[in-house]
């Protein structure tokens, strides 16, 4: 029996008509080789099934090329927006990304961490700063290159990518204000571990109470970022004695849950309740009416964490934190108060 045998370096060079050097550069580093000569060697390792063995390498470099990213949810289309943009753009330098999720569980995500640093991960891509001690000292003690993202601040030294959370919701806030809305209430996402939710609470109570003109908040009430916790947090509202005439939302999500149980409870929006998002996911757009939210600049974010944590694996030390501006998108979902 003839014993088969696996395709070698060797043989996609000759396939490919290019040296050995050229194959592993293009594997290592293909930014740096010709696009024509990339695509000879692509075809050729796709014809003959060649499977690059990295073990040498990475023993050699001590560098796996593999980056992981702990994010809260992969519900969060935003979450999923930014991360597709991360990943397109460590594949041009040839890392691979392994993704975690952490159900917004420090403790799992602590877990994460130390299952990815244990494969070898050579850094990680963190949401929010909001985590135990432990986990930023399980990082700090192995010298983990990150990178915060989705917030705008960080811990001295450290690189974060994202946009100023209190600022974007309360700008949201006096969008409604100014329209004349003066019973103000708010969706929350959960705050306990999350300086995101946090900061978009904060926000919104720091606008309304310096707006004045009799500005006041009905309720806040906490609620996962899930369609069915924003219906169920509307219910609660609007049970109450005291009704607002705009409901801020902490992501579209619950926004447009919430929406979905003022038409059972027989309100007509935007005239009898305003509603306003976070985030401008697709569902924005297709909701009925249209969703006044925040737009996060989710693609940007992503890119620009991934340049920001390349640059840390190369050894860069001039590298600056970066802080995008958010945008309001005014839409139908958003009006003046009938007693206005």
């Amino acid at each position: 029996m003839t014993k088969s045998t696996s395709p070698t370096l060797e043989d996609v060079a000759r396939l490919a008509g290019v040296s050995t050097a050229s194959i592993s550069r293009a594997l290592n580093e293909p930014g740096k080789v010709a696009k024509g000569t990339r695509q000879r060697i692509e075809d050729a390792i796709e014809t003959l099934g060649y499977t690059p063995h990295f073990g040498g390498r990475v023993l050699a470099s001590k560098r796996t090329n593999t980056v992981g990213a702990i994010i809260p949810s992969m519900a969060n289309a935003m979450f999923a927006n930014g991360l597709q943009a991360f990943q397109e753009e460590l594949a041009q330098e040839g890392v691979t990304l392994l993704v975690a999720t952490t159900g917004f569980d420090p403790d799992q995500e602590f877990q994460q961490i130390k299952s990815l640093v244990g494969q070898g991960a050579d850094g990680l891509l963190l949401i929010g700063n909001a985590r135990p001690e432990a986990t930023w000292s399980f990082i700090d003690k192995r010298d983990v290159p990150h990178v915060v993202s989705w917030c705008s601040t960080t811990r001295p030294g450290q690189l974060h990518v994202g946009f100023d959370n209190a600022k974007a919701a309360g700008d949201a806030a006096r969008q409604a204000l100014a329209l004349g809305h003066r019973r103000v209430a708010m969706i929350s996402g959960i705050t306990e571990g999350n300086d995101r939710a946090q900061a978009r609470r904060d926000g919104v109570i720091a606008a309304v109470a310096a707006y004045g003109q009799g500005a006041r908040l009905t309720h806040v009430v906490q609620a996962p970022y899930l369609l069915d916790d924003g219906a169920a947090a509307l219910g609660e509202i609007m049970a109450q004695a005291e009704k607002p005439t705009v409901v801020l939302c902490a992501n579209d999500a619950l926004a447009a849950g919430a929406m979905l149980k003022a038409r059972e409870l027989g309100l007509s929006l935007p005239e009898d309740l305003s509603f306003v998002g976070f985030d401008d996911v697709g569902l924005a757009r297709v909701v009925t009416p249209q969703l006044a939210t925040v737009s996060v600049p989710q693609i940007e974010i992503g890119r620009r964490a991934a340049q920001l944590l390349l640059g840390r694996l190369k050894g860069q030390d001039d590298l600056v934190s970066t802080t995008l501006e958010t945008e309001f998108i005014h839409r139908a979902s958003l009006c003046a108060p009938r007693d206005a």
